[in-house]
């Protein structure tokens, strides 16, 4: 069994962050190429989730329509845009985040833009009622995974999901791609797993900032889908591999009124490979996981450097600086579902004879905006499936038109991003 967890460990981390670098010329390329989109009545609003005290932003807060299951969530400054139809007789927005009071406002109440939302912390406080925690912290884990068919969505669901990438030299974005993409989710408690089928995509590469290299993600939507711990336990948590860990409480904190505590997990020093370390947020009363937020421990570069890197140049070593994970659930009628993922991937490049190195990062953002149960068990074709090998780049189209998703909703881009659009916009009007 030991054998059998390395190589399912050696599987995700190939899954999550296959690159391939390969020795590319200088130049620029973008391509576009128009998808008819259906015609929708819908509602849009801007804005920015903060502390209510302090007006710092919040990232990664969920917004959601009550009553159904769209939503949204804030990006790294905090920022949201929610795309609401016509037609929803929903009246009000949920708005949540760990550690703070759920907010609940009308939408009637919020105008296209500069929206700011105020989020109140919760006091954590020992809960009323005695609830039964297990001393150690590894039996509360083994109970949360034990328990995910009682908790987690139990009929095959279609979801509608918006995915990311992003390549930065530094801190300067030098590729993205973004894609509208089918999950055809099957129960949590089911070994079959999830097919994926892309909707539409757009991408663009300025190559000239790449020190010619193309830099290219394997695994595309996969990268973020398979950080579903609970749909996907195996690779990193299994009933042998709990071994290799110590697990610990940390502090609690809460979420909808729910406390939730907090686990500490490490790789033991005698385990000498690369194995995580983070922290998992757990619903003590139910036993769920709404939570988790773990990094690669890089024990030894040149072996996580043979775990992620496809193809290098001669002249050049590669290795990761940085790994991450996280991933967050959502709750619907008293079953959680995989919400929102992202996975980081920061690392060198040593050139030979060159005195100074390069530093990129890749990084992937999934984030499910609406879903529904699949009534009639339908999925593609295996030939209109993705694969878990893809690349994303390849498959893309290019940027150019402002409105090109729609009514569907995304993670609104940060200001690098915008700003990175805008000047492919430019350089593709003075092109014309």
């Amino acid at each position: 069994m030991k054998l059998s967890f390395r190589k399912n460990k050696r599987t995700f981390l190939i899954c999550c962050f296959g690159m391939l670098l390969l020795c590319q010329g200088t130049a620029f390329a973008m391509s576009f190429q128009e998808q008819v989109m259906p015609t929708a009545d819908f509602t849009s609003y801007k804005g920015e989730v903060i502390d209510s005290e302090t007006n710092k932003p919040l990232v990664f807060a969920t917004l959601t329509v009550e009553g159904t299951n769209i939503s949204t969530v804030t990006n790294t400054e905090g920022n949201f845009l929610l795309k609401v139809p016509s037609d929803t007789k929903s009246e009000n927005l949920i708005i949540t985040f760990l550690g703070y009071r759920t907010k609940t406002m009308s939408l009637a109440s919020l105008k296209a833009e500069n929206n700011k939302i105020g989020l109140d912390i919760l006091i954590t406080e020992l809960p009323e009622v005695s609830i039964s925690v297990p001393r150690e912290a590894v039996v509360l884990v083994k109970e949360t995974l034990r328990r995910k068919g009682e908790n987690y969505l139990a009929d095959p669901s279609v979801m509608t999901a918006f995915y990311r990438e992003t390549i930065k030299k530094r801190r300067r974005n030098v590729s993205l791609s973004e894609a509208v993409v089918t999950i055809f989710k099957t129960p949590y408690t089911s070994t079959r797993r999830d097919a994926v089928q892309m909707y539409k995509a757009r991408k663009s590469t300025d190559y000239s900032k790449l020190d010619t290299l193309v830099l290219k993600l394997q695994g595309g939507p996969f990268n973020a889908l398979y950080v579903d711990i609970m749909k996907y336990p195996e690779y990193i948590f299994t009933e042998d591999s709990m071994d290799d860990y110590t697990f610990s409480f940390d502090r609690s904190t809460r979420i909808n009124d729910r406390l939730i505590y907090v686990i500490n997990f490490r790789q033991k020093t005698s385990i000498p490979e690369p194995l995580y370390e983070g922290k998992l947020f757990i619903d003590v009363e139910k036993k769920i996981l709404t939570s988790a937020i773990y990094s690669l421990n890089i024990t030894d570069r040149e072996m996580a450097s043979r775990l992620f890197v496809r193809k290098k140049p001669r002249n050049a070593n590669v290795y990761p600086t940085e790994v991450a994970y996280r991933v967050d659930y959502r709750e619907k009628d008293g079953r959680w579902y995989y919400g929102y993922s992202n996975a980081i991937l920061e690392f060198k490049i040593d050139w030979d004879k060159k005195l100074f190195n390069s530093v990129y990062s890749m990084t992937c953002e999934m984030a499910i905006t609406d879903w529904e149960k699949n009534q009639e068990l339908s999925e593609p074709r295996y030939r209109d499936r993705l694969k878990s090998t893809m690349i994303l780049s390849d498959e893309a189209i290019g940027f150019s038109d402002p409105d090109f998703w729609g009514e569907y909703n995304i993670i609104e881009p940060e200001k690098s991003i915008e700003s990175a659009i805008r000047k492919i916009q430019r350089q593709l009007k003075k092109s014309d």
